[in-house]
């Protein structure tokens, strides 16, 4: 199972996640950092052996411009970045793709649900950055999926179900409402789910891990990877604890 880091950026800072609450979130104090600026976090994770790292550019899903110039910053500190920047088009997730720094790209894209008006755009994307790049988010707020209009109605399995069909092979689960709130992801029944849908579908989980216990748990719901931020900056979860879910 791999571990991966994750870094929010809002204001140009890097922040702690607090319950989806985005107006609660403030800069992070870290026991890795000495500061919330990207590149001491970035620097600090890739130290401590976290090369690649989930970056939620929380001013670009806002609707802001992507911060080029902070991705850019967090690739020369050694990071290979998976970016949600809030796509909402085939044509942002293009330019997205050709982003490059010294001939490296970002190692993957991310599609939110919570940025997605309809399961129409989501195709296109999966065609322009390729089913192996391109990874969806499925939103949860308390259990409740994050979508625009053309997603009203579904459950969470319906639309893990249709974004399968838009050529998704890699999949986010991610509950905002647990995020930061050190209670656990409480996601494993959804990956569990997911799982008997695909046994070849990437999935990641994210929001709450707290310790290695939680990661075992979500190994043992088929996850493959997972999403960790507050634990690692609290000195919860280690680079080591890490390596020992590795097969």
């Amino acid at each position: 199972m791999q571990v991966v880091s994750v870094i929010d950026l809002l204001g140009g800072q890097v922040v702690r996640g607090k319950a989806g609450e985005r107006a609660e979130y403030r800069p992070i104090e870290s026991q890795l950092a000495a500061d919330a600026q990207p590149a001491s976090v970035a620097e600090a994770l890739a130290k401590a052996g976290f090369r690649t790292t989930y970056v939620a550019d929380l001013d670009a899903i806002a609707g802001a411009t992507p911060a080029w110039a902070i991705y850019e910053t967090l690739m020369r500190c050694g990071l290979e970045l998976w970016v949600d920047a809030g796509l909402a088009r085939a044509e942002q997730a293009r330019e997205m793709a050709s982003f490059e720094v010294d001939s490296r790209s970002l190692t993957a894209i991310v599609a939110g649900l919570e940025s997605l008006q309809s399961p129409a755009e989501l195709a296109p994307m999966c065609r322009a950055v390729g089913n192996r790049r391109l990874i969806f988010s499925l939103d949860l707020k308390d259990g409740a999926p994050l979508g625009g209009a053309g997603w009203r109605g579904l459950t969470s399995r319906q639309i893990a179900v249709v974004a399968l069909r838009m050529g998704v092979r890699r999949m986010i689960v991610l509950d905002l409402a647990a995020v930061g709130m050190g209670r656990g992801a409480g996601t494993e029944p959804l990956c569990r789910e997911l799982r008997t849908l695909d046994p070849s579908l990437e999935i990641i989980a994210g929001g709450g891990v707290r310790s290695l216990a939680d990661l075992r748990s979500l190994q043992a719901a088929g996850c493959n990877a997972a999403l960790v931020a507050s634990a690692l900056h609290d000195g919860k979860l280690t680079a080591e604890d890490c390596a020992t879910l590795r097969s």
